[in-house]
């Protein structure tokens, strides 16, 4: 891995550490800018690049860095209700990164794609921890998602597209 590769890995840690941050407690799941961070690592960084930036990011609040919602970190956060957020993201930025490069169309397709595995995990584990109420786990950790996450990776690709034409990456 080249030092500029690790430099753009560890920007993205950070960015992603800090849209943890801006977070709204709604429910069991909080709305943060996650979700934006983590399907723009992959479009700018691309797939395996993308992987790696948010498997660190992970990583971090795995061993008790507070990179996590509200300055927390552990691995009872993993363990906990939002933990399938959480493993979701190094997957779907290595999905959102396989489209990298290969213009908006694609891009949306594969951030949508992204976007569903983070829902898939995050609402399987939310579920088990709602004692099997996968009904419910939908209704609190998908449904009020939807629309602002679909808003988040439209700037997303837009954001990555401007980021392809000016610095080549």
């Amino acid at each position: 891995m080249e030092s500029r590769e690790v430099a753009y890995a560890g920007i993205f840690v950070a960015l992603i550490a800090v849209s943890a941050q801006i977070s709204v407690n709604i429910g069991p799941v909080p709305l943060t800018f996650q979700v934006f961070s983590v399907i723009l690592a992959g479009l700018i960084l691309g797939g395996r690049l993308g992987l790696l930036s948010v498997l660190a990011y992970d990583m971090a609040g795995a061993v008790g860095l507070p990179v996590f919602a509200n300055f927390t970190g552990g691995i009872a956060r993993i363990y906990g209700p939002t933990g399938g957020y959480i493993v979701a993201f190094p997957l779907a930025a290595f999905i959102a990164g396989l489209a990298k490069g290969k213009g908006r169309k694609a891009k949306l397709l594969a951030s949508i794609v992204a976007l569903g595995l983070i829902y898939l995990f995050g609402w399987l584990r939310l579920g088990f921890y709602l004692g099997g109420n996968f009904g419910k786990a939908f209704e609190v950790g998908v449904a009020p998602f939807i629309v602002p996450d679909l808003l988040k990776i439209l700037v997303a690709v837009e954001i990555s597209e401007a980021v392809e034409r000016r610095l080549g990456l």
